[in-house]
């Protein structure tokens, strides 16, 4: 099993990690994504995977939190020998200095994996999202434009780490003292010894990371065989990024092998009866695919944040919510409850509001109350789930996703089917039999197009 293991990852929320295992399982590897380190014994009894995930929700962790948690998921990530460990990050690189930190995470990794330098991949162009000297850009999927990251419509006033700043050196050099250099563009222009002699200098400058620019497929096969030379020399390497990472070397592992694509099993799945969508993404691209969901026949359900963290009336309403949801499946009709339509629905305001109101700084109300949040649409959705079958589950919002993945508990989830790129339909591996046979997608806020959640129910056969 150690031997075929060709790499391990974490991911900082259960979107991202779904994205990363889209790309290896579409590359032909065998994998499974895991909610907690799976043991030798259990991945010997499921199958012999060429890679793994662990889907986590650092994303949403303090520093101290990260502190208390990551390091004993990252050794026995180490601990299993994979060449390559990647700590999965958003694509825009959503933190921040007092949440989800990839800097703290890098100075963890530095404990566990020793003090090499760590490659950190930003550029994703199969997700629209670039790097150039440093700099990150993304497309948007309200406009289809692509953007600064500072100037994004969506992560420049993300509600919880907005970003304001592009160059990803400098941001993340507020959330840690490691030094930081590049690997810029201009080195993907060079013959390939030429373009390893850059390399070598650079690392021989002993920076504690090092960013790698990227803009097309070709500069992310390079970026890939060069994390797969810099593993060989290292025995197992620590790597921080988006799904470049996964992007990067299964390109230069296929040119390496001269391997062609597996056959397309995953472009075609059926449409199902009816499905459930929960939403506690705020982004204007989340609210343009609910008001495409809603007028596509989906019963519209908003749910009231401010109740479902207030500890008196929370399970009141949870229980109402659940019989009316239950009622409307039941029905046959698909279902799509929302905590905003937007950055500017008040119902996000309330709730910090109704939080500060006991006392609670502002970011603590803010954080808090979105985790506190998603735990309990986890019980809402858990609860629905036991009262009727369900063959297909929606999931928008990083945090979200997570937390409600989380309480569900699965044992493992495998790749099903495309849906959209980094959002991929997923299949629920379980022993639980409310759990048997169902699908799942998790989207984060900046993923899909406006019919995301319509194409989930009608399918593409």
């Amino acid at each position: 099993m150690k031997k075929s293991l060709r790499l391990a990852f974490y991911g900082d929320d259960f979107t991202g990690s779904t994205d990363a295992l889209e790309v290896l399982a579409f590359a032909g590897l065998r994998c499974a994504l895991f909610l907690n380190t799976p043991t030798a014994d259990t991945l010997q009894e499921l199958d012999a995977f060429d890679a793994i995930g662990i889907a986590g929700d650092s994303r949403g962790m303090s520093p101290s939190e990260m502190d208390a948690t990551l390091p004993s998921i990252l050794q026995s990530l180490a601990d299993l020998k994979a060449p390559i460990v990647h700590y999965k990050v958003c694509s825009t690189f959503d933190s921040s200095p007092f949440i989800g930190s990839i800097g703290r995470v890098m100075e963890i990794g530095r404990r566990i994996f020793g003090p090499a330098l760590i490659p950190i991949v930003a550029g994703t162009p199969a997700l629209a999202r670039y790097c150039l000297f440093g700099n990150l850009f993304a497309r948007s999927g309200t406009d289809g434009l692509t953007y600064r990251i500072d100037k994004h419509p969506i992560m420049s006033v993300h509600p919880v780490t907005p970003i304001d700043e592009s160059d990803l050196t400098q941001f993340l050099g507020r959330q840690t003292s490691l030094t930081i250099d590049k690997f810029v563009v201009s080195n993907f222009a060079k013959e390939r010894a030429a373009m390893d002699e850059g390399w070598a200098a650079l690392a021989g400058a002993q920076p504690d990371a090092v960013l790698f620019d990227g803009l097309t497929h070709e500069h992310m096969t390079e970026v890939g065989r060069l994390l797969d030379a810099h593993a060989t020399r290292l025995g197992t390497a620590f790597v921080v990024g988006s799904s470049g990472v996964e992007y990067a070397l299964t390109q230069w592992w296929r040119e390496r092998s001269q391997e062609t694509l597996p056959a397309p099993k995953y472009d075609s799945f059926a449409g199902v009866d009816r499905v459930l969508a929960i939403s506690g993404s705020a982004s204007s691209l989340s609210a343009l695919q609910i008001e495409k969901a809603i007028a596509a026949g989906f019963i519209d359900m908003p749910i009231d944040a401010c109740e479902l963290v207030d500890e008196v009336r929370w399970e009141s309403a949870a229980s109402s919510l659940v019989s009316a949801v239950v009622e409307q499946l039941q029905q046959g009709n698909s279902v799509m409850l929302h905590t905003a339509r937007g950055p500017q629905d008040l119902r996000i305001e309330a709730m910090i509001g109704s939080l500060m109101s006991l006392g609670k700084l502002r970011e603590e109300a803010k954080h808090g109350g979105g985790r506190l949040l998603g735990m309990r649409l986890g019980l809402i959705v858990k609860a629905i789930l036991l009262a009727t079958p369900l063959r297909r589950l929606l999931l928008s919002g990083g945090d979200t996703s997570s937390q409600i993945t989380r309480v569900l508990a699965p044992d493992a989830l495998a790749i099903e089917a495309r849906l959209a790129p980094g959002a991929p339909l997923c299949r629920v591996i379980s022993k639980q039999k409310h759990l048997d046979r169902l699908e799942i997608a998790l989207k984060g806020g900046q993923m899909g197009d406006e019919s995301y959640f319509v194409k989930a129910l009608h399918g593409n056969t």
